[in-house]
């Protein structure tokens, strides 16, 4: 039996909670992040699911580590933990972990303004504005994002037929917007949105094959986007993703948003350069941009995003896991059901 002791910054993006743990992770191998994402999960996912399930988390914890950064050119690396796995990317846990890296010291970044960051899906660089000690607004610019497959034809349990837009934006969302079947999300609860959400991840997975044309390991639907109108005027659109079995992003969601900058470009509904002021459940917003345009190895069209928000640190924790303990590597209700 052991006890093992992680210590981490607590926050939230736009509401949406971030855990980054700063201290007690082990040192992880690997040439790419992605190769080091896969090995932490091989090796170290009881961390994962200790730090961000029950009961020392909750079905909406999501969560960063920070590590030292593997390129030369970059200020910090991240690994991204969640209650439904670790992901390639994420964009509220980026700019909360690169408001919290700055504003404990933790980093003092190369280049004043911009922090870079060694992550999964890539490489993101992250401008950043100050006023005093506390960051006032984060502006990444995140990997290569493309609208993968348009208007397939997904028959859902609860809607019927729905047609859906598959965008990458660091992860894979179908996108559902307004239509025949589908009102909009202000309709629903946001326990139908969750319930429904599964079952469009799982009828998406049965349908087509989602895999990202440069990276085969970055594979099949883990999220799922029910859209609608804003609830204020200074918003253009509004979104409620889901990832996993059990969460409900608070915040409009950082690669949701990059998705779907990607998706509405891909479609001619933005421009290069133009902000789009993006809507979560709770009315808190990222504002997206075309920053520049790219193509994929494979010649698939693409966009460069930035996503633009505001976090806050709440307070510092110190978690304990001792393995002689009910539950030391968490759990989840979903489990118990299933």
């Amino acid at each position: 039996m052991s006890t093992h002791s992680f210590k981490s910054i607590e926050g939230h993006t736009e509401g949406m909670p971030v855990r980054m743990v700063i201290a007690g992770v082990p040192a992880i191998s690997g040439t790419t992040m992605d190769e080091r994402r896969r090995l932490f999960v091989r090796d170290h996912d009881w961390i994962r699911r200790a730090l961000m399930l029950e009961p020392r988390g909750h079905s909406h914890m999501s969560g960063t580590i920070l590590y030292p950064p593997l390129s030369e050119d970059a200020d910090m690396s991240l690994i991204f933990i969640e209650t439904s796995g670790c992901l390639p990317m994420c964009g509220h846990a980026s700019i909360g972990s690169v408001s919290f890296a700055l504003e404990a010291g933790l980093i003092q970044p190369k280049s004043p303004g911009t922090v870079v960051v060694d992550v999964p899906a890539g490489k993101l660089r992250a401008r950043y504005a100050m006023e005093g000690d506390r960051v006032t607004a984060v502006r990444f610019t995140n990997v290569p994002s493309f609208l993968l497959h348009r208007d397939i034809e997904i028959q859902h349990p609860y809607f019927g037929r729905l047609a859906v837009d598959i965008a990458y934006g660091g992860n894979f969302y179908p996108i559902v917007e307004v239509q025949p079947n589908f009102p909009g999300c202000e309709h629903f609860s946001p326990g139908q949105l969750l319930e429904w959400g599964r079952e469009m991840q799982a009828a998406v997975n049965s349908t087509i094959d989602v895999v990202h044309p440069d990276n085969p390991g970055i594979c099949g639907v883990k999220h799922a986007m029910w859209t609608g109108a804003p609830i204020s005027d200074d918003a253009h659109a509004r979104a409620v993703v889901i990832a996993g079995d059990s969460l409900i992003d608070r915040s409009p969601c950082g690669t949701g948003t990059s998705a779907r900058v990607a998706q509405r470009y891909a479609r001619g509904l933005l421009t290069k350069g133009h902000a789009f002021r993006h809507q979560s459940l709770i009315g808190s917003c990222f504002t997206g941009r075309v920053e520049s345009t790219t193509k994929l190895e494979n010649g698939l069209d693409a966009v460069l995003p930035s996503v633009e928000g505001r976090a806050w640190i709440t307070g510092q924790a110190e978690h304990y896991v001792d393995d002689s303990q009910p539950y030391a590597h968490g759990f989840s209700l979903q489990e118990c059901v299933n």
